[in-house]
């Protein structure tokens, strides 16, 4: 088994069990079994119901951390505080911290640990986890940027209203309404923070500003801001009165009355919130860096990228380990890439081939409406084909639908990277799988099949949606997300998926190990520039040297690292840990080893920081053996 610094750092043996001779049985240890067994019995039903108890105690809390979050309820299909949006301001953070800490507090004098079944001990650990991971991340509130490559506030809110504000009553419309002046509230307290941060001289990069600008015009362009068309919301809100309308649900003069007070609320809430937020960000954007920078650059950026380190990957590792790590898996992809250039007989060196796969038009869509449906319909194609095979591998399948579209042209970015939105867990909603499709030369037709198995299936789409559909286990515990978990699933997903017989095109293979250079290249440039110096130029090339992804794809790659620090090492080490927990699994179990089993086990019990992980793996392991 390949030994990395990854599980030389963090490896955790497993202890062997030994049978000890069995002892002649008399009658005084016929007695004494009987009764051990029955202590035994006792205990166990003991422990059922210390855990039973304790589900129940969960249970009522994440109801009470639900209340928290009208958007969270939204995202869950409940219409409770369907009026309402989140307080966005710190005293609310501090607050619902506050009341994390008393939970955990409660939960260690009300309930034996020693008493609880193995699940309950593990849904136990996960919730002092959380709580601890958020405690660690609360003296760096301030250093969260308001913008970054992959969004901000002022497109996310309308992204929210549009997409899961389900609108299916008058009520549900004047929720609706109501939102928008709740998003008003919202907006200016993120503004807050935003400028309490600049004053500590916390800012994000100069073209951060520049596409916070951008998003929140076009949110607020058009009808009834000005002339054009339309603007997002009001289509959106009109689109949703006339299907109110059509239902019979209200009449006409409803109908008119609604769409007035959407206009009065977006003219007369929306617009001034928004126009107070771009303002700021023009007059503070000549104190931006225009040359990017890392987070070590800022006060105390050491310590807050470390902490973004422990956050994003749940381990103990330092951003010099990582680094190591990446240029390690860089190494070892480069070989297999050679392979396959080889394979399709290609007459030149990598890097000449590199430069083929991303200049030759033979792997591009045409720029066209005709070109972008042509690539949503062969997606589809990949996502129906490898559906039929999902039996073969897992035992735990999702219920829920899936659809696959373009990005909102509001917030559409050119190169954007493709991602996933998760349905409703009482299927009421589909999950979603989004592609930027503004700029089709940033889509080659080399990476699209690996990206469809790791948005959708058997990637997020689908361990996000059998998280949501768990029965028997605490609520909480279908909502988690822990990012190298959620994100190293998918990107095991990728090379799982060639296991289950996709990637017969050369080209396609070579795109999936395109995406997995891409993850173990992040490991490197994501420390480089924020623990060792890197320019963003310098990031750009290690990328292009390194890769066939189109360099429109690799900057918007580079400016997400620099506004989301730390976030991009999580998917490869993600995966290794679960390409590692599954081969010491396979060494342990030999011919008992059982792939479907196996991927239960880790899908089973919702998404898990790292460690909690290997535990639970490893707990499998053990009971496969003492079968």
């Amino acid at each position: 088994m390949r030994k990395t610094l990854l599980s030389l750092v963090i490896a955790t043996a497993i202890a062997g069990c030994q049978q000890a001779e069995e002892p002649k049985q008399t009658n005084d240890s016929v007695e004494a079994t009987s009764a051990q067994a029955s202590d035994q019995a006792t205990q166990a039903g003991d422990q059922q119901q210390e855990t039973k108890r304790l589900v129940e105690w969960f249970d009522t809390k994440y109801e009470e951390q639900l209340q928290f979050s009208p958007i969270q309820l939204s995202y869950l299909g409940r219409k409770e505080q369907y009026d309402k949006i989140d307080d966005m301001s710190k005293a609310a953070s501090e607050r619902e911290l506050a009341w994390k800490k008393a939970t955990v507090e409660e939960m260690k004098e009300q309930f034996d640990y020693d008493k609880l079944t193995p699940a309950g001990k593990e849904s136990y650990d996960l919730w002092v986890h959380q709580y601890e991971q958020e405690k660690a991340n609360q003296p760096f509130w301030d250093y969260s940027y308001f913008a970054s490559e992959l969004g901000g506030p002022e497109a996310q809110f309308p992204t929210f209203l549009i997409n899961q504000h389900k609108v299916d009553s008058e009520q549900d419309m004047r929720d609706y309404i109501a939102r928008i002046v709740g998003i008003s509230r919202a907006l200016g307290q993120l503004l807050e923070r935003a400028q309490d941060s600049a004053s500590k001289e916390i800012r994000p990069p100069q073209f951060a500003y520049d596409l916070a600008i951008e998003r929140a015009q076009k949110v607020t362009s058009g009808q009834p801001f000005g002339e054009g068309d339309d603007a997002p919301l009001m289509a959106d809100a009109k689109k949703k009165i006339a299907a109110l309308k059509e239902a019979g649900t209200i009449d006409d003069a409803t109908a008119k009355d609604l769409q007035a007070q959407v206009e009065k609320a977006l003219s007369g809430e929306l617009k001034p919130s928004y126009d107070a937020y771009i303002a700021w960000l023009q007059e503070d954007r000549v104190n931006a860096d225009e040359e990017p920078k890392g987070v070590s650059e800022l006060p105390d950026g050491e310590s807050f990228y470390n902490n973004r380190l422990a956050n994003y990957t749940t381990l103990p590792l330092t951003a010099d380990q990582v680094h190591e790590i990446g240029l390690n898996e860089v190494a070892r992809i480069r070989k297999e890439m050679e392979a396959i250039k080889d394979k399709v007989g290609f007459d030149g060196d990598l890097t000449e081939f590199f430069a083929f796969i991303r200049t030759d038009d033979q792997f591009y869509y045409p720029n066209t409406d005709e070109g972008r449906k042509q690539y949503l319909e062969e997606t589809q194609g990949f996502i129906d084909d490898i559906h039929k095979k999902l039996p073969e591998y897992f035992g735990i399948l999702p219920k829920a639908g899936l659809e696959v579209k373009r990005v909102e042209a509001f917030r559409e970015v050119p190169g954007g990277a493709q991602h996933y939105v998760p349905g409703t867990p009482d299927g009421s909603r589909p999950g979603t799988y989004y592609v930027h499709m503004s700029d089709m030369s940033a889509l080659s037709t080399t990476d699209m099949e690996t990206v469809t198995y790791h948005e959708a299936i058997p990637g997020h789409h689908m361990q996000i949606s059998i998280a949501q559909e768990l029965e028997g286990i605490p609520q909480f515990r279908t909502q988690a997300h822990f990012t190298p978990y959620v994100e190293g699933w998918a990107l095991y997903s990728e090379k799982l998926s060639k296991e289950m017989g996709q990637f017969q095109d050369p080209y396609k293979d070579f795109g999936r190990l395109t995406a997995e250079m891409w993850r173990a290249i992040r490991l490197v440039v994501d420390t480089g520039m924020h623990a060792k110096g890197w320019s963003q130029d310098q990031a750009v090339q290690y990328f292009l040297d390194n890769s066939a992804i189109p360099e429109g794809a690799v900057r918007s790659e580079v400016r997400r690292y620099l506004t989301v620090p730390g976030q991009a090492t999580s998917y490869k080490i993600g995966m290794l840990k679960i390409e590692e927990l599954r081969g010491q699994a396979e060494e342990a179990l030999g011919d008992q080893f059982d792939i479907r089993a196996f991927h239960d086990t880790v899908l089973g019990g919702g998404a898990l920081p790292l460690p909690l992980l290997e535990k639970r793996v490893n707990d499998w392991v053990e009971s496969v053996k003492a079968d």
